[in-house]
């Protein structure tokens, strides 16, 4: 990613890591001011936490909006700055 500003072009690299989860199960809000809710297990996390429990609004590219199925296989990104992450060390 580049951004660009009053200081010319400058280099914004992020480190990212994909991980792949199942939505388990839709949350209907207790109340219609609150969001309804999308329950994500992620593959392959420890046990106490496996649960991700997200707003259920999803959007494309073009900003259409849409809403995830229950069973809906999913992709999950954790994504930092690379100046928020340290280099792994060679041995690990």
């Amino acid at each position: 990613m580049l951004l660009i500003s009053s200081f010319g072009v400058v280099s914004m690299s992020k480190k990212r890591q994909k991980l792949r989860g199942t939505v388990q199960k839709i949350i209907k809000p207790i109340t219609p001011s609150q969001p309804e809710r999308a329950q994500i297990e992620i593959n392959g996390a420890d046990d106490l936490y496996r649960e991700l429990r997200i707003e259920n609004v999803v959007a494309d590219e073009r900003g259409e909006k849409a809403k995830l199925k229950e069973g809906a296989e999913v992709d999950v990104t954790i994504e930092a700055d690379s100046s928020a992450t340290l280099k792994k060390p060679e041995n690990s």
